[in-house]
């Protein structure tokens, strides 16, 4: 497994492919609500397995935080690692920017992944795309 920090469009084009499965294909989120206004100003990562790409996210600078957003897995990949493989990644990323916080909204489902690398619920319930979220934040 190989995260990188997306350099060119092939790479940027494989980390929306994987974005499009998971939230478009998958939870039915309309893609106008996936690919926002945002994706030029974050910083995207996309790994591979096989030289074919089955994670992604992306990370930008918001009030002060890092803010990780749009982490996702093929399902044909889960529970292999691939996901705290491209949080760690992100964090490392952040941690050599210099931030010290990072946020994210979770899927509630994926609540227990993310506490389990060390975030923390910060919010009450809340809907994004029609499905249910809670912010979490972490301190690096």
């Amino acid at each position: 497994m190989n995260v990188k920090i997306v350099e060119n469009e092939k790479e940027l084009e494989d980390a929306f492919s994987v974005r499009r499965t998971v939230f478009i294909d998958e939870q039915e989120v309309p893609e106008e609500e996936e690919i926002d206004q945002y994706e030029k100003d974050a910083v995207h990562f996309v790994s591979y397995q096989e030289g074919s790409p089955i994670a992604a996210g992306r990370f930008r600078v918001v009030d002060g935080y890092g803010k990780v957003e749009r982490i996702c897995v093929l399902k044909t990949a889960r529970k292999t690692g691939a996901g705290k493989a491209i949080m760690n990644k992100i964090e490392t990323y952040a941690s050599e920017k210099g931030l010290h916080k990072l946020k994210l909204n979770a899927q509630t489902h994926a609540i227990p992944f993310y506490s389990g690398l060390g975030y923390e619920v910060a919010s009450e319930e809340f809907l994004d795309a029609g499905i249910p979220h809670k912010t979490m934040i972490k301190k690096i």
